[in-house]
């Protein structure tokens, strides 16, 4: 209990980069905007925002990503398993395949994204669909350490 009630006492209000730094901010929506306008279908927008959220401990972006997920028609029953998302059946292969790539990512420090994930990829997805999941992956954990960083609290 006393990590969880330090943590509580430092979230003292911190910079606003977006007011600070707004053309670094602009970049960073400027590759969000790209990532909406690209080939990722929207589950597999969602499913990523979530799932790297999720394993950052991001409350500003998992709130932000659940609810638009939400508002696009995903389901709430896959929302809530997608943490245990290896232990249901109510994710597609190529969902599975863009999961790992989402965690292996994320978890850059223990050892990226593998060989066998890659290949997995390699087959269910072309190329640039490929470079797209990696650059959403890479965009969401930007914007999670950004709130985390900067104590950015759910709306």
């Amino acid at each position: 209990m006393g990590q969880f009630c330090e943590k509580q006492n430092t979230m003292e209000k911190r910079i606003d980069i977006q007011q600070l730094e707004p053309a670094a901010y602009k970049g960073m929506l400027a590759l969000e905007q790209y990532l909406r306008n690209s080939d990722l279908s929207k589950v597999h927008y969602h499913l990523i925002k979530i799932r790297a959220s999720q394993i950052n401990g991001c409350a500003y972006c998992i709130n932000m990503h659940t609810k638009e997920a939400l508002a696009e028609g995903e389901t709430q029953q896959r929302i809530f398993l997608l943490d245990a998302w290896r232990e249901t059946e109510f994710y597609t292969e190529e969902e599975r395949v863009l999961l790992a790539i989402t965690e292996e990512v994320t978890r850059i420090g223990e050892g990226g994204l593998g060989s066998e994930t890659y290949k997995r990829a390699e087959e269910v997805f072309p190329p640039n669909y490929i470079a797209q999941i990696i650059m959403a992956v890479v965009t969401i954990n930007a914007w999670s350490r950004i709130s985390i960083s900067t104590h950015k609290k759910p709306e």
